[in-house]
């Protein structure tokens, strides 16, 4: 129980910001070590504490944003929740252990687990897959080939690894080969990432007005959220006509700086994307003619106003939909802020702007396997992701979401613009380093000259994939493991 805990805790100290990326393939080792051979039900026990020693913390800044309100219990559920399904991978991985090459099925009924919890209940909760420690090291090039499915499974072999060749050090072929195998293949990998401009470039800027550390306060704040981002915006329009930099393509802005009705006007941000003579790609709430309720990035083009626009796909549940609505109510905010839920959309989010195809996901989407893939299947050459943090004060939930950001790049081969409300906006290569970046809670501006790359990637090409196939092997190895176990009670 101590090991499961510290290796736990260890899982959650050696993810972003800090760059550790060793540190999650150890801790699984511990994890696999102490559920080898044991009884499903304790590999479920022992599962749920390593689960819950690393998400806990990983997990804090849900008590940053609810604590003053509405007390742990919000942070304390969602961890125990997802910790839940943890437990399933620690009693998966305790009856595949007895299999020969017991390494793969138990990484591979690891990741397993994952892709259900980033599915259910209520769409899934991503945060916290091993790929997201995954930001630096040699298993960062592996999203290439693979995409997050195969770093994840890469940590959890090389864990398996470890584990075997503690626990049964004389026969060593199988878990040195876990363990060499995917170190190998990511480094062999690495010339493969390409951050060449294929497609041309585009210089870019992305807008980050600030917002004031508020926390739930921050509520019903949307005309100091727009009025700060029009503000920094006018600052950029200045320096573009002194000349102290130059006229971008396109300007990004973070998630929810407007709000429109069914009329679709913003006057502040016309007159922006008018004196800079190019267009705004800015997030925002938006209500239909028919009622329904949008979280949605919109370009916003010189003279015409509301043009193109993607729809957000995954909405974070008790917050942008809400079920159990009476229930929510004890530990949302958000039922009385929306009285209605939002509708996802259901398309890839590209849109045309500036002569170039730009991939979006809005905040909660870049957590999710199916939102950047296909924008970059169907054409985009560059990806943004606006989204507002400011909820969430000075924790560590922006440089957590950076790390998926910076996955999704190399993912798809890609440069990904993260636009903040207040911070961390960013500037992230197609290899997945960070070029340029704001600090948290500041008005800030960024340029930047970012390439256009129209390749696929193997990831992009193979999709859902490697998620299916690594479930099939997962849920295969645990049928074939109890089929054993029956025939040898019998």
């Amino acid at each position: 129980m101590v090991a499961v805990t510290a290796a736990g805790f260890a899982l959650y100290a050696g993810s972003p910001p800090r760059e550790a990326w060793w540190v999650a393939p150890l801790a699984v080792a511990v994890l696999a070590a102490v559920v080898r051979h044991r009884e499903v039900r304790a590999g479920f026990g022992y599962g749920v504490v390593f689960g819950f020693a690393f998400l806990l913390p990983l997990l804090g800044w849900l008590q940053d944003f609810l604590g003053a309100d509405f007390g742990p219990w919000p942070w304390l559920g969602v961890a125990a929740v997802e910790a839940l399904f943890i437990g399933l991978a620690g009693a998966g991985m305790a009856l595949v252990s007895r299999l020969p090459t017991a390494p793969v099925w138990m990484a591979a009924v690891f990741v397993t687990a994952e892709s259900v919890r980033s599915a259910f209940p209520f769409g899934g909760f991503p945060w916290g897959r091993l790929a997201f420690t995954q930001d630096t090291g040699p298993l960062l090039s592996l999203a290439a080939l693979g995409g997050t499915t195969l770093v994840s499974f890469s940590v959890a072999l090389i864990g398996g690894g470890l584990a075997e060749l503690v626990r049964a050090p004389r026969r060593w072929a199988v878990p040195v080969a876990a363990i060499a195998v995917p170190l190998v293949g990511g480094l062999a990998c690495w010339p493969l990432v390409g951050t060449d401009a294929n497609a041309g470039t585009a210089r870019v800027a992305i807008v980050q007005g600030n917002a004031p550390n508020l926390g739930l306060g921050l509520l019903y704040e949307d005309e100091v959220l727009h009025d700060n981002h029009v503000r920094a915006a006018q600052k950029l329009v200045d320096d573009v006509r002194a000349g102290r930099v130059a006229r971008p393509d396109f300007a990004l802005f973070p998630e929810q700086v407007g709000s429109w009705g069914p009329s679709r006007t913003d006057p502040e941000l016309s007159a922006i994307a008018s004196q800079l003579g190019v267009p705004l790609v800015v997030g925002g709430l938006g209500q239909d003619g028919d009622g329904r309720l949008h979280n949605q990035v919109v370009r916003w083009d010189p003279g015409t106003g509301f043009g193109d626009r993607y729809v957000k796909k995954h909405l974070v549940p008790f917050a942008e939909t809400i079920p159990m609505r009476e229930f929510a109510r004890l530990v949302s905010p958000f039922v009385d802020r929306f009285q209605s839920d939002m509708t996802p959309g259901e398309e890839p989010g590209v849109i045309d702007v500036a002569g170039l195809k730009l991939g979006v996901g809005v905040c909660y989407d870049v957590a999710y396997n199916d939102v950047f893939g296909p924008a970059a299947a169907q054409g985009a050459t560059l990806l943004a992701v606006p989204t507002n943090n400011a909820w969430y004060g000075h924790s560590e939930m922006s440089y957590q979401q950076l790390a998926m950001s910076r996955l999704r790049a190399v993912e798809t081969g890609r440069a990904v613009l993260v636009g903040a409300t207040s911070g961390v906006s960013a500037v992230v290569a197609p290899d997945g380093s960070v070029t340029a970046q704001t600090d948290l809670f500041t008005e800030e501006n960024l340029t930047a000259e970012v390439p256009l790359r129209a390749n696929r990637t193997p990831a992009t090409e193979l999709g859902s994939v490697p998620m299916w196939t690594l479930a099939v092997l997962g849920v295969g190895a645990i049928a074939a493991a109890g089929w054993r176990s029956r025939k040898s009670d019998a």
